[in-house]
């Protein structure tokens, strides 16, 4: 019988990616031994539940794994939220009263829905701001009030912020960072509202009396200070050390990106497991608004139809205003599922500064690190194959991307084309 194209090729990456080690009889007989049906087109790759699920950015497998090392809070002891956050946010409140703060303060109520990691509060304008990785300004709220396009302009020339200034932007990173976020957001919005201060461009005036958004950027983190009875972490590496295990054997678990994540990396050089407890709401969102993420796959599809035809020698001009309009539209009904501040990954089409790093850094992520004993010890995790002019999708992601435009180089080609052939390199 004739073999088929996609069977013969199936059989020939299998050959391939044999050991060199085997003779050719094994490998044939290896090969003789797989499943039947491994024709990729007769076959669905097995998934486990979203909410059990871990996701991978890079391979590991984990019978090599001779060492698992936990982080305490967060991870191994998952405090009740938004209880915690609440508790938080209160006694930090308080605290600023007792260093000279007005009373009224006391009647702020901590709302979850506002705050979500990885923003950035900028100590000179006092406003919060969500970034790419890049730097890109995708969000940004002074107070309560969040600004338009022209008015971040004005304050952050073509919406760009260099994040390597550590001196006036401060990553607001961890779960602990989530009652700061809210209680700067509250500060801001009670001082420019009230009628004794006067608001001025980095700051506040009562009278003679000038505070800073720094300074009180500075008041603020003294007292989530006091409250935390902050006490640097130490790694202690000597039952490591008696165990035989070092570098890649071992698999660190924790909720922290810098702290345990970015660290057990680069100085370790341990396997990383990030906890992201708010990618089980993230998921939620991708399965119980898939009608959004579909509406906006096929407003892509139809802007690729529009310009299918076109390249530069083309004076045809397709109007799309309606379409743009229609993209924002649902683009922002999307995000505001997450919450006032959008997804912890996405804003629109673009990844945030806090996704960013979590693909940079964490091997494997999950909601919890439970979802661990959903797996063999002896799993494969394998990191899903990427391609460059391609849009990541669920299975690699973790739910937080979805299709948003046509993929620009596929549109830029035949312009392209054109054009070198016109200079005469064709």
């Amino acid at each position: 019988p004739r073999i088929s194209f996609y069977r013969m090729r199936t059989c020939l990456i299998h050959l391939y990616r044999l050991k060199m080690t085997t003779s050719w009889s094994d490998r044939l007989q290896n090969y003789a031994e797989l499943p039947a049906n491994m024709d990729g087109l007769s076959m669905k790759k097995y998934r486990r539940e979203v909410h059990h699920r871990v996701f991978v950015n890079r391979s590991l497998a984990m019978e090599k794994i001779k060492c698992f090392g936990f982080d305490m809070d967060y991870t191994l002891a998952v405090y009740k939220s938004p209880e915690y956050e609440s508790l938080g946010f209160d006694l930090t409140v308080e605290r600023l009263v007792s260093i000279g703060y007005p009373q009224e303060l006391l009647n702020f109520v901590y709302d979850p829905a506002f705050p979500t990691r990885g923003l950035v509060f900028d100590t000179m304008y006092g406003n919060l701001l969500k970034v790419d990785a890049y730097g890109n300004i995708l969000v940004c709220a002074h107070g309560f009030s969040f600004l338009r396009g022209p008015e971040i302009r004005e304050l952050y020339p073509n919406k760009f912020i260099q994040r390597g200034d550590t001196e006036r932007f401060y990553i607001l990173n961890t779960l602990f960072n989530l009652p700061e976020t809210y209680l700067f957001a509250c500060l801001v919005d009670f001082f420019t509202s009230c009628s004794r201060y006067r608001s001025c461009e980095t700051g506040f005036k009562d009278g003679d009396l000038f505070m800073s958004f720094k300074s009180m950027f500075q008041d603020v983190r003294d007292a989530v200070d006091w409250v935390h009875f902050k006490v640097k972490a130490i790694f202690k590496l000597d039952f490591i050390l008696l165990l035989g295990a070092k570098g890649k054997d071992i698999l660190y678990i924790g909720d922290h990106i810098f702290g345990d994540i970015l660290k057990s990396k680069k100085r370790q050089g341990w396997r990383t497991f990030l906890v992201i407890p708010e990618l089980a709401q993230e998921l939620h969102v991708w399965t119980d608004k898939s009608t959004l993420f579909e509406e906006l796959q096929s407003l892509d599809v139809f802007l690729a139809e529009l310009y299918k035809h076109l390249d530069s020698s083309s004076n045809e001009r397709p109007d799309i205003s309606s379409l743009q309009r229609r993209i924002k539209k649902v683009t922002h009904d999307m995000d505001m599922c997450y919450g006032m501040m959008g997804s912890l990954f996405r804003s629109g089409s673009r990844q945030t500064l806090f996704a960013s790093q979590v693909m940079r850094y964490a091997d494997l992520y999950a909601a919890s690190f439970i979802n661990l004993l959903y797996y063999p010890f002896s799993y494969m995790f394998r990191a899903a194959h990427v391609q460059v002019n391609s849009t990541n999708t669920l299975s690699n992601t973790g739910g937080q991307t979805w299709p948003f435009q046509a993929t620009f180089l596929q549109r830029l080609a035949p312009t392209l084309i054109n054009l070198l052939i016109r200079l005469g390199y064709f």
